[in-house]
């Protein structure tokens, strides 16, 4: 069911008012409501419902600037307009010329309004004398014309003609069906009966002309403006409008083909089929003069009939052209880097080694493949590398791989087509490559993607284009991709659920972002940083920070970000041991408490596990790197922080015992190392 239009009248008497609103409802009852509103009872003060359009009398509230202050913001409003009929004319006709009469209403302005319209529709045989409450009496008048206001006729009169409350216009009742697209109903027959029983001068019906001209001249304006080729005809197939890119597409002139039949000059265009079916023929692939066209022809129907039809014309470039200025313009919705290079806080080697080895690989076009542990920061560091490429001026899109399952993660990377599946948006949707044309994409947590997209990504990488879910057109999009994972990609090339060639293409600049434990006092500036951003006062104890300095981590900057805000609420100035937050002496593992601060284990007998681990993984063939060794601490109740491991391996490495590589490539004993520990387990088995 078609929802009305809500027409709200405002008048200064609520008998006027409900007057309008009998008029207006003759004429739209079936296309609006109508609702009244009046000065005089109070049912127009303050600010009333919103409404498609206010129809107020002058007189309501004595001017436009007080009338905004009761409506809505940027509501539709009109003035009303009234007149007479002609009935009632012909009777003010009869009178002898010459006659005095009085005019009553309810104010002089009123009066003398009404008495110059009967004079613009030819009553000026009589003397008309403006008569309303607290004017003076005027002898020797015995007739009085009034709008409906007896109760202010004077007593003594012979004659009162009573014209009943004014009508409104014509020509106001025209203004209301254009103002609210009602334009069909200005054909029928209910108009055309209020037409004939309303006093008029040509006055409305030449605004009508006027607006009429108005209308055309904005039609083909309309025409002019449009990207697309328009062709229309009327019902019977002959050409009426042909605007410039219709021209110059189909090498014709719109003057030479105005009225021509349109199987004659566009044979090409199925404008009969479309006008016989009253149906939209769907848009096909033409050839015209060499060019590819793409031509759909739409019915125009009114009341049920069939008046004609327009054909759109696009070349095929054009489309393709149009669709990368609407994703460019996508940049300014949402899709943008926040964070720059000066956005990373740290002063530490490692941090300013990777921010500068970054910036050098941000002026490159290869995909960029960021490594690094949970919460290290590597989301910012893609925005960063974003912001100082060439393409900073274009968008930035980021998706998380991990979140989507399989089937949503496709169409958000590659779109979809209307009715590609169910609940699929009408229209389709683009995707996230689209929409990052000319820009960047950052795939996070890259490693939770299956193989059959890992197959789509490629190719989307190598060939530099992408088909909707549900589609088949091609789609060229020129996108740079930042990836990031905190997994070794490596080992799942090895285990085969991740393409070697697919590893190969993201990672051409790899980097690797550098965990909190080894940014040394990076983290107290981040601390800083944070309690500044929350809004906290306290201050670190040197316990803590000497816990901070040996505390693993495992959630880096995320997890220092939570424990600043648990001190705000802590409601201390000087934070000490009893105030961290439990969840760190969890992530130490079970040999730490907060009552007990962690006390670490002898330096051989940490040296002793370290090189014992060490020894088995040389067995196996294989490297270990610090967090398989802080795990195995852990399980085995060996209280090791990650920065111990670190230091043990150091001094492994200066004494020529293991070689320690950078990143995830682990560590592996030397033969010296090897030696040690054989010759330590031969000595105990002597000794025992």
């Amino acid at each position: 069911m078609r929802t009305k239009k809500k027409i709200s009248v405002i008048a200064l008497d609520p008998r006027a008012g409900e007057s309008y609103r009998s008029d207006i409802m003759k004429l739209f009852a079936e296309e609006a409501e109508v609702s009244v509103f009046s000065v005089l009872d109070g049912s127009a003060a303050g600010v009333l419902d919103r409404a498609d359009l206010f129809v107020a009398s002058t007189d309501a509230y004595g001017s436009p600037e007080e009338l905004m202050r009761h409506i809505p913001i940027d509501s539709q409003t009109m003035a009303v307009e009234v007149s007479f009929r002609w009935s009632e004319l012909r009777k003010l006709k009869e009178l002898p010329a010459g006659s005095r009469v009085l005019f009553v209403n309810m104010t002089q302005t009123m009066a003398r309004e009404a008495i110059a319209q009967l004079e613009q529709f030819g009553v000026t045989h009589i003397h008309w004398i403006p008569f309303y409450p607290g004017a003076p009496e005027v002898p020797d008048v015995r007739v009085a014309v009034t709008p409906d206001e007896l109760r202010y006729v004077p007593p003594g009169m012979e004659t009162v003609i009573d014209l009943g409350q004014r009508v409104c216009t014509s020509g106001m009742m025209i203004e209301i069906a254009l103002r609210l697209g009602l334009e069909s109903l200005l054909e029928g027959p209910a108009f055309q009966r209020y037409a004939q029983e309303v006093a008029t001068s040509n006055y409305s019906f030449d605004r009508m002309f006027a607006r009429s001209i108005r209308l055309e001249s904005q039609f083909h304006i309309l025409m002019e403006s449009l990207e697309d080729g328009v062709v229309g005809v009327n019902e019977r197939g002959e050409i009426f409008a042909c605007n410039c890119h219709a021209e110059e597409m189909t090498l014709v002139s719109a003057s030479l083909i105005q009225g021509r039949r349109c199987e004659e000059v566009f044979p090409y265009i199925p404008f009969v089929q479309c006008l016989q079916s009253r149906q939209t023929l769907p848009a096909k692939a033409v050839k015209v003069s060499g060019v590819n066209l793409s031509v759909e022809v739409v019915p125009v129907i009114r009341q049920n009939a069939c008046i004609g039809a327009f054909a759109l014309l696009q070349r095929f470039n054009d489309v393709e052209a149009r669709q990368n200025e609407l994703r460019s313009q996508l940049f300014h919705k949402g899709h943008y880097a926040k964070y720059s290079f000066a956005d990373v806080i740290g002063r530490s080697e490692a941090i300013r080694r990777t921010k500068e080895t970054l910036g050098r690989m941000a002026l490159s076009e290869s995909p960029v493949l960021l490594i690094g542990e949970t919460g290290t920061g590597k989301e910012l560091f893609a925005h960063a590398v974003h912001q100082a490429s060439r393409r900073a001026e274009g968008p930035f899109v980021a998706i998380n791989v991990a979140a989507f399952p399989e089937n949503l993660l496709e169409s958000e990377l590659f779109g979809y087509e209307e009715g590609a599946f169910t609940g699929a948006k009408k229209g389709g949707r683009p995707g996230l490559f689209e929409l990052a044309h000319k820009g960047t994409l950052f795939l996070d947590e890259v490693e939770g993607m299956s193989p059959a997209l890992q197959i789509k990504l490629l190719r989307a990488l190598q060939e530099r284009e992408v088909m909707r879910v549900g589609g088949n057109r091609i789609i060229h999009v020129d996108v740079r991709v930042v990836a990031a994972t905190n997994e070794a990609l490596e080992q799942k090339v090895r285990e085969g659920s991740f393409r070697r060639d697919l590893y190969y293409r993201l990672s051409t600049l790899p980097v690797l972002i550098p965990p909190l434990t080894e940014r040394g006092d990076d983290m107290f500036l981040l601390t800083d940083h944070f309690r500044r951003e929350l809004g906290g006062t306290f201050r670190l104890s040197e316990p803590v920070k000497d816990f901070f300095r040996r505390h693993a981590w495992p959630g880096n900057i995320r997890e220092l970000r939570n424990a600043v805000e648990y001190f705000i609420y802590t409601g201390h100035e000087d934070i000490g041991m009893e105030d961290l937050p439990p969840t760190l002496f969890l992530s130490e593992g079970p040999a730490l408490r907060p009552a007990a601060p962690p006390v670490p284990a002898e330096p051989s007998g940490s040296f002793q596990f370290v090189l014992s681990r060490l020894y088995a993984a040389s067995e196996a063939g294989t490297p270990m790197g610090r967090e398989t060794l802080l795990r195995e601490a852990r399980e085995a109740r060996v209280p090791l922080s990650q920065r111990e491991v670190r230091d043990i391996l150091a001094d492994m490495a200066a004494q020529g015992l293991a070689r320690v590589s950078r990143g995830r490539g682990g560590s592996q004993l030397t033969p010296k190392g090897r030696a040690l520990w054989e010759n330590g387990k031969r000595t105990n088995r002597l000794t025992n």
